[in-house]
């Protein structure tokens, strides 16, 4: 919603009438504003807008997710690296339903970009993987499904490497 700059602005700004309360002995007024500048310092680091874009898709709301994103005006100067790679990581995850093209660019793009979370890697990764499979590019496919085989450390993507693994067998 807002520019990440202007959420560092207001951060400080809130920080330094903190600093004044405390100097003018309101202690309780002074720690409740440097508790409610914690806010803004973590939208700095995640976008509000991806929030609820990843709450909406939890839920199976594509439409609501989309709507999310789409709010998101020139990711490119609004969002940090990390947030781009969300941002591109959510498109691939809602357009991979019906356009695989389309998919594997966004995904490629979020791996470029970065994500923080492994399971989150290793999720497109195995998207990719699977699109790769239809494709017909079976080495890159195995190649990627290792990888995110690798990176899903507590097993959440167990099932799914199994299945796409018989799958491959049948190529």
């Amino acid at each position: 919603m807002f520019n990440k700059n202007i959420k560092l602005v207001i951060t400080f700004l809130i920080v330094a009438y903190a600093v004044y309360q405390f100097t003018e002995g309101f202690i309780g007024n002074g720690i409740a504003l440097i508790l409610f500048s914690t806010i803004f310092v973590l939208l700095y680091f995640k976008n509000e807008m991806i929030l609820m874009a990843f709450w909406k898709l939890r839920k199976q709301d594509f439409d609501g997710a989309k709507k999310y994103l789409d709010k998101i005006k020139n990711p490119e100067a609004n969002l940090t690296q990390k947030q781009q790679g969300y941002f591109n990581y959510l498109h691939g995850l809602m357009v991979s339903q019906t356009n695989m093209t389309q998919a594997e660019k966004f995904f490629k793009k979020a791996l470029k970009l970065g994500l923080s979370m492994d399971q989150d890697v290793a999720m497109a990764k195995l998207s990719l993987a699977g699109i790769a499979m239809t494709k017909r590019r079976k080495r890159e496919a195995q190649m990627l499904l290792k990888e995110a085989k690798d990176l899903d450390k507590q097993g959440m993507l167990k099932d799914q490497i199994r299945m796409m693994k018989q799958q491959m067998k049948k190529f």
